[in-house]
């Protein structure tokens, strides 16, 4: 189990406090809850003069929940929203949704907060439950600290039977979501119809199935296939949308006469996409061309993560705008993006951020600018992406015991490259004189990230594996 800004995340079943089971799931609701409430003025007809929350009127706190579709979606729907009505909250359940769609259902349902139901790219023994504030944005590092520190309290209280919180559940998310992707200026309905693309989707068993289909339905994209359509959480391949992950919607293409395919992880806020010669467009680069597409309209500024290719950085600067890189995590760039005025950002895992519509990766309107860019500039899919430099980035990882000080461990990676330009905002970053290494600890497993990138792929995947021996010798 792992806490941190990316909420509570773990595998199923197992030992308290090690694993994600039921208590954990109980503990960690109730403490997100005590947390909104403590932020929450309390109603004028609080019957209590002190902070006990079982004797404060709560009838006006409410809390959107959403789940992907993985095995223990609903069992850990039901736990967290009986758990939150035993707060005294009223729930709006969404059911089978997405990330991107929760997120914004905090705002449409005027909520104080949500939770997310999802392990995101995680395969299947896991799950996880991401905490949304009331802008339905995450909760900062700092207010994750807290909730933490909650779970760890003897304070925790529920409402008395007499104050109980309602329940609703609500099917018509995905709809509100993607009527507001529909009234988007840069989101052109009849030029994309006009178009007749032909799509092909891999939704990887989950509520992508769910949630595309509708989207290019009512952007008039009628001829669609769905690959991994069955949302029954037993994904059909590792969920992450990597290439190593994508061979059947590759092969699939050079099979049948498509326009573009789109690749999406369980919970929806990642997009890949694939060209229209069974080719990968390379998921760095799902930003970089909605980013050309948007800035080309609205010029401003751009931000992506420490670990996104620097093609970001090119497209920015051929408009004469300022891009700006952020510690990786979407908060993070999130954060930097209000800071900088950015009109759009993102990460270069496939994670498009568009404020125009919401502060949250959102790979829904990802494709609905994507193919809107398609459709008005006339361009093949594979055209669009040889319009950009060849960055040639590689991402490995390696597993970390229990006992590694993962802080040292960078101290000592930083200490050796210091020769060179190093940034330690977000683990250690070193950059030479045309590439780049990133290594990190991941905030969702208990693994290091490296990232290289270079001119070649050769010189990138040298670079990585250096660093990767580095840290096993330090590690030894």
């Amino acid at each position: 189990m792992i806490k941190s800004i990316s909420g509570i995340r773990g595998t199923i079943g197992g030992t308290v406090g090690e694993n994600l089971t039921p208590v954990d799931i109980v503990k960690f609701t109730t403490a997100f809850a005590t947390f909104l409430l403590e932020r929450k003025e309390p109603t004028a007809s609080s019957q209590s003069d002190d902070n006990d929350l079982r004797d404060a009127d709560h009838s006006k706190m409410r809390m959107v929940v959403g789940r992907d579709a993985r095995i223990s979606g609903d069992i850990v729907n039901r736990l967290v929203c009986s758990t939150l009505q035993s707060m005294g909250i009223e729930v709006i359940d969404l059911g089978l949704s997405t990330t991107p769609t929760t997120e914004m259902a905090v705002i449409q349902q005027h909520a104080d907060g949500g939770i997310i139901i999802t392990a995101s790219h995680n395969p299947m023994q896991w799950n996880a439950l991401k905490l949304l504030n009331s802008t339905g944005e995450f909760v900062s590092g700092e207010e994750a600290k807290r909730i933490v520190e909650l779970t760890e309290s003897d304070e925790l209280s529920y409402v008395t039977v007499d104050r109980l919180g309602s329940y609703t559940l609500y099917e018509n998310a995905i709809k509100d979501h993607v009527d507001a992707i529909l009234n988007l200026p840069l989101v052109d309905k009849n030029a994309i119809t006009k178009a007749n693309f032909k799509v092909i989707l891999d939704t990887v068993n989950s509520t992508g199935a769910l949630a595309l289909p509708v989207l290019l339905k009512a952007l008039g994209v009628n001829n669609v296939t769905v690959l991994n359509g069955e949302m029954n959480g037993v994904f059909a391949h590792n969920p992450e949308p990597i290439p190593e992950n994508l061979a059947g919607i590759c092969n699939a293409m050079n099979r049948s006469n498509y326009d573009v395919g789109f690749v999406v992880d369980p919970d929806v806020d990642r997009l890949a996409i694939v060209t229209e010669n069974g080719t990968l467009f390379n998921e760095e680069y799902t930003l970089v061309a909605v980013s050309d597409y948007v800035l080309q309209h609205t010029p401003g500024n751009t931000v992506s993560n420490l670990s996104s290719s620097r093609a970001l950085k090119d497209v920015t600067d051929k408009y004469g705008m300022t891009y700006t890189p952020s510690a990786v995590g979407e908060v993070n760039v999130v954060e930097m993006m209000k800071k900088t005025n950015a009109v759009i950002g993102g990460e270069g895992n496939g994670g498009v951020i568009y404020p125009e519509l919401h502060y949250g990766r959102d790979a829904l309107v990802g494709i609905a600018l994507f193919l809107t860019y398609m459709a008005k500039s006339g361009k093949k899919c594979g055209q669009i992406r040889a319009q950009y430099p060849d960055y040639f980035i590689v991402k490995k990882k390696t597993e970390l015991s229990n006992e590694v000080d993962i802080k040292a461990l960078l101290g000592k990676i930083a200490e050796k490259y210091a020769s060179y330009q190093v940034n330690r905002v977000d683990g250690v970053r070193i950059d030479f004189n045309d590439s780049w290494v990133h290594v990190r600890s991941s905030n969702t497993e208990p693994i290091i990230r490296i990232y290289a990138e270079a001119l070649s792929e050769s010189v990138a995947d040298n670079i990585a594996n250096k660093l990767m021996s580095d840290i096993r010798e330090l590690m030894s």
